[in-house]
């Protein structure tokens, strides 16, 4: 009975909710409730197996370990070395409040080494395939003449980066570098240098003149191995889905339930709260087939990469990442709003139905009470969810 009444919904919405309301009954609803949660999970699916996170090391949420200590570098005779807590890079995620700064006087030449990572990281084919990280020559303000990246691998053997055309312009700011790591314009030294055990690092600066010296280091990451939900999270991840869709289904349920019963109570009209709350539960197979249109649109998603500049939040860079992604899945987001707007009218439309069901008022009335608890709803939603 109550699966037929659900289908009745859907094609005689006019009769069904005065048969609901002589036999209030939460069976139907619950099973809404399940099918909306399956819905989700599926969806959930879909959106997944597109969507790919950009993994680091050192992993994002612990920061930015290897500049967060000063201590953990070495450098050339004469350097000081510390931590700036005001130059550094500004994220609320992966970069810590602190970036490593070297400054020495007289001097044509400085290393900057951090000898061991702890862990080796592998930059091998199943490994990470880029290294990055902010350098800032604040002095002497002219490029240095030459400038390298090493990455020490197995018994002192390594590779190294020439990094002289990076520095040409960019001086007195936060440059960027993103390298390619286990490819590209490295040279090796050593018979032992393997890309799949990388131990640590050393930059090399150096100017035809001595000069004060100042350069600050911040956001080493190895990263571009990118990963999806499923294969980091596994069946924990469509519990979490499960667990999250249930919330939204319950609470625009009660509260949807709760301003149609006070605005019926405002118009002077007796109404019982069980028969509104079972009938306004099976109004919401609306939003179990707006979760099936979805998981047909989420099958036009194109793949979707989160990268670091996404994950970390650094102004400006954060922007325009994030933009990209947006530009990328607006045709499946412009085609999840129209869908979302005609739930909307529809859950209005069934409110018109149980509002005469239960009430007998008129067809301007009913379309009141169900057009401001929708509105209501949605407004509370937005600050619950």
């Amino acid at each position: 009975m109550a699966v037929k009444d659900i289908l009745r919904v859907l094609f005689e919405p006019h009769k069904v909710f005065k048969d609901i309301i002589k036999d209030p009954n939460y069976l139907g609803p619950m099973v809404l409730l399940i099918i909306f949660v399956l819905a989700q999970i599926a969806g959930s699916y879909m959106v997944a197996s597109r969507s790919y996170v950009e993994q680091t090391m050192p992993i994002g949420d612990l920061g930015d370990d290897w500049t967060a200590n000063a201590l953990d570098w070495t450098s050339t005779s004469g350097v000081n070395i510390s931590n700036n807590t005001i130059d550094f890079i500004n994220s609320s995620l992966y970069y810590g409040p602190t970036s490593v700064e070297f400054d020495g006087l007289n001097l044509d030449l400085i290393t900057m080494e951090l000898a061991s990572f702890g862990d080796s990281v592998n930059c091998g084919p199943e490994g990470f395939n880029n290294v990055s990280l902010r350098i800032k020559i604040i002095s002497p303000d002219y490029s240095p003449d030459t400038a390298s990246l090493t990455l020490y691998s197995l018994d002192d053997s390594s590779f190294v980066y020439d990094l002289a055309d990076e520095f040409e312009n960019d001086l007195g700011v936060w440059k960027n570098l993103t390298l390619p790591a286990g490819f590209g314009d490295w040279t090796s030294s050593g018979n032992e240098a393997v890309w799949e055990n990388i131990t640590g690092i050393k930059l090399e600066f150096s100017w035809s003149i001595n000069s004060t010296i100042n350069i600050l280091v911040d956001g080493l990451f190895f990263r571009g191995d990118f990963r999806g939900p499923i294969e980091l999270f596994g069946i924990s991840y469509f519990a979490s889905t499960a667990i999250n869709a249930v919330a939204p289904f319950l609470f625009q349920w009660l509260l949807l339930t709760g301003f149609m019963y006070l605005l019926i109570k405002a118009s002077k009209r007796q109404v019982l709260w069980r028969t509104l709350m079972v009938a306004v539960g099976y109004s919401l197979i609306v939003l179990v087939i707006q979760g099936i249109f979805l998981i047909v649109v989420y099958s036009y998603l194109p793949d979707v990469f989160y990268t670091l500049e996404v994950l970390a939040g650094t102004p400006g860079e954060f922007e325009v990442a994030y933009q990209v992604i947006l530009d990328k899945i607006s045709f499946v987001s412009n085609i999840g709003t129209s869908i979302q707007l005609a739930i909307y009218i529809w859950i209005i439309g069934l409110g018109v139905f149980i509002t005469k069901a239960i009430t007998e008022l008129g067809w301007m009335k009913s379309l009141l009470i169900s057009g401001a608890s929708l509105l209501l709803t949605i407004i509370v939603l937005g600050f619950l969810l």
